[in-house]
């Protein structure tokens, strides 16, 4: 099975919807969002994870790069 993972830039508290928006846009099966929490001084997440599963005639595509996959 092949995964992809993106990287995405992001406040929990503001970006909910753009999140939605990419989430929705993928071709393949979300596995996992992994937030990165920040623990001092305030806690917040900067970034997820989002693991996706494609299809196996989709793995042969180019993954977006780091700069494609951030929510602008």
């Amino acid at each position: 099975m092949p995964y992809r993972v993106h990287h995405l830039n992001m406040r929990m508290t503001r970006d909910e919807d753009r999140l939605a928006r990419f989430l929705n846009s993928l071709d393949g099966e979300v596995v996992a969002i992994i937030p990165n929490v920040t623990p001092v001084p305030a806690t917040y997440v900067d970034f997820v994870l989002v693991v996706e599963k494609v299809a196996e005639e989709a793995s042969g595509r180019q993954a977006p790069d780091r700069a494609t996959a951030q929510l602008a």
